[in-house]
C-alpha cells in the first residue's frame, strides 16, 4: 500500500475525523437525537474521552455538533449564512484576489490545453492524511490541481477518479513535491509560503463557476442558482450542478459551501457525509 505523508499533529486529527464519520452515520439512521452515552459506547469509548475527542476537533461538545449534522442545518446555513457572489464580484473578491481565507491563489490552463486531455502535463500525486481522512492530492509544477477524499469511496476508486480527470497526462508519485502546498492548504504550513497555489484544469465554463466558488467565505454557503446568476448563466442551474460535481480541486475551491435553493444539501461527489463534515468543521470555527 501507499504510504501516506502526514502533516503535523494530522494522524489524530484524521482519526478523529473517522470518528466524526462514524458518528453521522449513527446520527443519519437515527428518529431523534442520541445521547452521548450512547454514541460513546457505539464508538467504542469512555463517554469521557468521547466528549473530549469530540470537542477538540470541532470546539464544541457533540450535543451542539449534533444539530450542525442534521439535515435542517444546511437551511439554517442558508437563512443566516448565505452568501450573494454578485457582491462578492463586485467586491474585487473573485479572480487572483485574496480568495479562500487568504491563502490560495490561482490560475487557469488555457482552453487548447483543457482539450488536449493534459497532454504534455506533468503532474505530481502522492497520498496524505487530512482533516477529512485520507486525501490524494496531486499538481503540477504551478500548483494543486487536484484533491480527492478516500473516507467514502476508499483509496484505489478515489485515485483512478483523479487519474481519468486527465488521461493524457505523465502522472509521477511524488508527495515531497507537493509536501510544502498541502501543509498550507490544510493549515498546517510555516508562513514561508504566502498562499497554496492552485492550476484550474478545466472547460471555460466549469473555470467560471469555480471561480465563483472560490468567492464563497469559509463558514458561509450559496445556492447553484445563485452561482449561475453571478457568472451570468442563470438558467444553467444544471449545468452548474455538473460543474459543480467535476470540481478537481475539492475543499480548497470550496464545492461544499453549494446547497440547493430549497436548504437541501444536494450531491457531493466525494460523498454527502464528507459534505456534512466539512460544513460543520467550518461553521463551529465560524462561531469560535
Amino acid at each position: 500500500m501507499t504510504q501516506h505523508q502526514t502533516l503535523p499533529d494530522d494522524t489524530e486529527t484524521a482519526y478523529h475525523y473517522r470518528v466524526v464519520r462514524r458518528a453521522i452515520d449513527l446520527i443519519d439512521e437515527a428518529q431523534d437525537p442520541l445521547s452521548l452515552d450512547h454514541i460513546a459506547a457505539e464508538m467504542g469509548m469512555s463517554t469521557a474521552h468521547f466528549q473530549r475527542v469530540f470537542s477538540r476537533w470541532v470546539g464544541v461538545s457533540p450535543k451542539r455538533y449534533q444539530q450542525y449534522l442534521t439535515l435542517g442545518h444546511a437551511k439554517t446555513l442558508l437563512r443566516d449564512r448565505f452568501t450573494t457572489l454578485e457582491a462578492s464580484h463586485a467586491l474585487g473578491l473573485s479572480g487572483s484576489g485574496r480568495l479562500h481565507d487568504l491563502f490560495v491563489r490561482w490560475e487557469a490552463m488555457s482552453p487548447g490545453e483543457f482539450a488536449r486531455g493534459g497532454k504534455g502535463l506533468k503532474i505530481f500525486w502522492g497520498w496524505f492524511e487530512s482533516p477529512f481522512g485520507p486525501a490524494v492530492v496531486m499538481g503540477t509544477d504551478k500548483g494543486i490541481c487536484g484533491i480527492g477524499f478516500a473516507a467514502e469511496m476508499g483509496e484505489e476508486a478515489t485515485l483512478q477518479d483523479l487519474l481519468s480527470r486527465w488521461p493524457d497526462a505523465e502522472f509521477v508519485e511524488d508527495p515531497m513535491m507537493l509536501r510544502p502546498w498541502v501543509l498550507q492548504a490544510f493549515g498546517a504550513g510555516d508562513g514561508s509560503l504566502d498562499k497554496a497555489p492552485l492550476f484550474l484544469i478545466g472547460a471555460p465554463f466549469q473555470i467560471k463557476v469555480w471561480e465563483a466558488l472560490l468567492s464563497i467565505p469559509s463558514g458561509q454557503v450559496t445556492t447553484y442558482s445563485e452561482i449561475a446568476q453571478a457568472i451570468g448563466a442563470p438558467r444553467a442551474v444544471r449545468a452548474v450542478g455538473t460543474a459543480v460535481g467535476r470540481n478537481p480541486i475539492s475543499w480548497l475551491i470550496p464545492c461544499h459551501r453549494a446547497l440547493r435553493k430549497s436548504g437541501g444539501l444536494g450531491g457531493y461527489h466525494w460523498g454527502l457525509p464528507m459534505k456534512r463534515a466539512m460544513l460543520a468543521y467550518e461553521a463551529v470555527r465560524a462561531e469560535s
